[in-house]
């Protein structure tokens, strides 16, 4: 944790460096001393102290400044930090300004100049103060912080984003906290744009695309080399497997993906049915171990990039990229997993943000605390998040549009938790409101009767939507849009495609182009479970070798 600051403050060269000369080795170890020749110069400190997310423990400022006196000074700072000392230096002709100052800006007490022996004039009245501001003072919040609403998409993309990839943040609610609203306000001149993303640095992003934030975070968007033995296109669990076991194997491995990583079991609060860890996991927890290892072993990753066509250009695999960079590989493994499907409701769309979230609740449970929330869907990955926003908000109802589908552990732990309805041939009708959401409609599939239900969020885990439009010109798939790959890639009369011209058959993972895989939920016939996926990826990079060694 960073020390907190004393910032003091005066326009004398003299009197400025004789402060420091005393303070400095009676708290330089427990606090930073920022030195400010102004009023001016001091207030800018204050506010970029503000901005990098630091405390300042006590000011200890000059009445007689030019342009801005200490007691206007700290009449400015007590807004960005309220909680801070105030104490004035004065002459003895000043001392009915700093009586003023104490009704003023609640000044905490006055020096006169000279305060020699600071032993006995400086260090007691300052020692006090300072224990009593730590007595108070809530601990400085380190890291990133995002300044926003509850009810903006853009927040929701950046809160999901940075905690896909492990940036702690702390979030601040500009429509609840007043300092936060204020903080913006100093930043952007009065002008309210969210979000706004301050970091330790002092520096800070308005509005930032995901792109943005991700090279401000020192995440790699663009490739480091000219050709790859494999690149990876997807980062969930398949991915990731497949980018450990090929890295660690002497693979020169690159990973794409759009957008973050673990796929959809990322979201997933705790995965209990993983092999190894007998209290289970969360998603957010196996994506940051399998990372860190594909990392170790020297796999690249880039983040925030859309891979939009594959082009066959022998003896290569050539993916382009939104802007049209080009990552070139002697063999490519697609695991880009699939996506919930969108509701298909009037003002899904518009609420999508700002109450309708699409497998988020990890992120977002925590902000709903108390309130009662919907989660749709009948699978494990609607269960897991179910029982997880059951944690937080005084009642969750899991609408299940036919029949639960989920593992035995969790179809128990649901009817277990009391403040979970599960409401089994349930279908939604419509949503309700404009700003954020304020409630559902739903219809009792055997009755056909309606009913209203209030509820500040719905959480949505419905549906598979493979994610294989970009390959969709080159790679044969099936009605679903899953990718064909060994046996599966043969017609109704047991032919292969007519674009296969090698004698050895397709392998098990290898689609109708050599040299292209595919592995996980985008794959036609994959199971649906984490562990399949990582298995699949990893078993992936043992045809990636054989077809390499016929290159």
């Amino acid at each position: 944790m960073s020390k907190p600051n004393i910032l003091i403050a005066d326009d004398e060269p003299a009197v400025l460096n004789a402060i420091y000369r005393d303070l400095n080795p009676r708290y330089a170890k427990e606090y930073k001393i920022v030195r400010a020749d102004s009023g001016a110069t001091a207030l800018t400190a204050t506010q970029t102290l503000q901005q990098r997310g630091e405390s300042v423990a006590l000011f200890l400022v000059d009445q007689r400044m030019p342009q801005m006196s200490g007691t206007d000074f700290l009449q400015r700072a007590r807004d960005v930090f309220p909680e801070a000392k105030k104490v004035l230096l004065t002459a003895y002709a000043d001392t009915e300004a700093a009586i003023q100052s104490i009704n003023q800006v609640g000044l905490d007490y006055y020096l006169l100049k000279p305060w020699d022996p600071p032993e006995e004039r400086l260090y007691p009245v300052l020692d006090d103060l300072l224990a009593e501001w730590r007595a108070s003072a809530a601990p400085a919040r380190e890291g990133i912080r995002l300044a926003g609403t509850l009810w903006s998409q853009a927040c929701h993309e950046a809160k999901e984003f940075l905690a896909r990839y492990q940036a702690p943040y702390q979030f601040l609610d500009i429509e609840k906290d007043a300092r936060a609203r204020a903080l913006v306000e100093t930043a952007l001149n009065g002008v309210i744009k969210i979000p706004v993303v301050f970091f330790p640095d002092g520096t800070l992003l308005v509005e930032p695309t995901i792109r943005a934030l991700a090279e401000k975070v020192g995440l790699k968007t663009q490739p480091a080399q000219q050709v790859y033995d494999l690149a990876i296109v997807g980062s969930g669990p398949a991915g990731l497997a497949a980018a450990v076991y090929a890295s660690s194997e002497g693979l020169g491995t690159i990973v794409i993906e759009r957008e973050s990583p673990g796929g959809q079991a990322g979201s997933s609060p705790k995965i209990e049915n993983y092999l190894g860890f007998p209290s289970g996991l969360s998603g957010l927890d196996l994506t940051r171990r399998a990372l860190t290892q594909a990392q170790r072993f020297g796999t690249e990753f880039l983040a925030t990039r859309q891979v939009c066509q594959l082009r066959v250009q022998d003896p290569y695999r050539v993916l382009v990229l939104d802007d049209d960079t080009q990552v070139i590989a002697k063999a490519v493994l697609i695991t880009t997993g699939a996506s919930f499907h969108i509701l298909d409701l009037a003002g899904a769309a518009e609420l999508t943000g700002k109450g309708v979230y699409y497998g988020a609740a990890y992120t977002e449970a925590m902000f709903f605390k108390g309130q009662d929330v919907f989660v749709v869907g009948g699978a494990n990955s609607a269960a897991q998040n179910a029982l997880f926003l059951a944690r937080y908000c005084r009642k969750v109802m899991l609408l299940v549009r036919s029949e639960l589908s989920t593992s035995q552990y969790l179809t128990d732990a649901l009817y277990a938790t009391p403040n979970i309805e599960v409401r089994i041939g349930t279908e939604l009708v419509s949503l309700h409101g404009v700003a954020k959401l304020e409630g559902v409609t739903v219809r009792a599939r055997k009755t056909g009767v309606t009913e209203f239900l209030p509820g500040a969020a719905l959480f949505v885990f419905i549906g598979q939507r493979p994610r294989s439009d970009f390959a969709q010109d080159l790679l044969r798939r099936g009605p679903k849009g899953h990718l064909l790959t060994g046996p599966a890639l043969r017609d109704e009369n047991g032919k292969l495609p007519p674009e296969w011209k090698l004698k050895r058959e397709p392998m098990l993972l290898e689609t109708n182009v050599p040299g292209v895989f595919a592995a996980g939920d985008v794959r036609q016939g994959a199971r649906n479970r984490v562990a399949a996926a990582a298995g699949e990826g990893s078993t992936a990079i043992s045809m990636v070798h054989e077809y390499l060694s016929t290159l």
